[in-house]
């Protein structure tokens, strides 16, 4: 009769594809049954009831239990509490992938907001922008994959990465910056992506590891809106140093900016500091400044994320202008200046760790 033991190293062989680690080391095989009349059952706790990988891991754990005999396997869905789920997402980490060899970069910077639409790919280009003006090597790297608009904010056409032997070549816009993004591999711009998670996570570890970045002294990393499968590939497989938080005036956004907070904090990675977009509207006239937006909660999250107020930028028609022609480096935001300065004073990774 084949033991226990077989039955879970034979599990061990199903990985739940998010999180990169065995089903059964993560603790999700609960109450396997060996019954008398030779059915296998066992109830799979999901980290997500909602996981859209859980049929396939119910599939996968039926071909390698097959091949040891059980023709019935018996497989119940259920549920981790939170406090599991938390535990299995801060401690499952998988090793970072390793670089291109040719690579050398010091700081990895991730931008990040509760929704869409505050602002977070055009405040990562300005960003760029700025670090660039100070003398910094710097790229961006667009893992909002289904999303990209970082190639629009720099003018870059679509199709402008190319291949060579060592790995796939950057993008550069007139400022140097270099710039890896799905909207540089179609053929058109408008040109929809319609991938999974699976495939999400990874192309962002493909334009990490096959892209040839060279030295930099910063990659930011602009990451889709929310909590979804790409952030979370980002923050538990790229060395990130810190994340910036983006969010804007209203309630709702820093509703579910919170959200980002709590996963940050879950996954212990630091949080730099927040920077409120739209915040308000100078008036050219009497030089008043207006709260368009409604009341400012920044402080709120920024509290709840104990990082400081980096910056409040107001809105102003001129940059709206230039990004949408593409002319995201014509750009100068003195408010910009505190954040700058914060990212520079993120320590560099040593030669030795950014080239394993």
């Amino acid at each position: 009769m084949t033991e226990t033991n077989d039955i879970l190293n034979a599990l061990r062989k199903v990985i739940d594809p998010e999180i990169g680690r065995n089903i059964v080391d993560l603790g999700m095989v609960r109450d396997l049954t060996l019954h008398e009349d030779g059915r296998l059952s066992f109830t799979l706790a999901l980290t997500v009831p909602t996981c859209p990988m859980k049929d396939q891991m119910a599939f996968n754990a039926r071909q390698v239990l097959g091949a040891l005999g059980f023709d019935r396997v018996e497989i119940t869905f259920g549920a981790m509490t939170d406090e599991e789920r938390r535990a299995v997402i801060a401690n499952a980490a998988p090793q970072p992938p390793k670089l291109n060899a040719f690579n050398q970069i010091r700081r990895v910077v991730a931008v990040m907001s509760g929704k869409g639409g505050v602002g977070k790919s055009s405040l990562t280009a300005l960003l760029a922008v700025e670090l660039t003006r100070r003398g910094w090597k710097t790229g961006i790297l667009d893992a909002d994959l289904t999303g990209p608009s970082i190639p629009h904010l720099f003018g870059l056409p679509a199709g402008g990465l190319r291949g060579s032997e060592q790995g796939i070549l950057p993008a550069a816009t007139r400022q140097g910056i270099r710039v890896v993004s799905t909207n540089l591999l179609l053929p058109e711009a408008d040109q929809p992506v319609i991938w999974r998670g699976a495939l999400i996570s990874a192309t962002i570890q493909q334009f990490w590891t096959q892209v040839l970045w060279g030295k930099l002294d910063v990659l930011l990393v602009d990451l889709p809106p929310g909590t979804s499968d790409a952030a979370l590939t980002v923050l538990r497989t790229l060395p990130v140093n810190g994340v910036v938080l983006v969010t804007a005036p209203q309630g709702l956004s820093a509703l579910v900016v919170r959200k980002a907070v709590h996963m940050l904090q879950t996954l212990k990675i630091p949080i730099l500091g927040v920077v409120e977009n739209y915040s308000y509207f100078r008036c050219p006239a009497d030089g008043g400044e207006y709260a368009v937006f409604g009341k400012s909660h920044a402080q709120e999250i920024c509290e709840a994320a104990g990082a400081p107020l980096l910056a409040r930028l107001p809105i102003d028609p001129r940059v709206t202008e230039l990004c949408d022609s593409g002319r995201a480096g014509e750009v100068s935001l003195p408010e910009l200046t505190p954040l700058v300065e914060r990212i520079q004073q993120v320590e560099a990774v040593p030669a030795a760790r950014a080239m394993p």
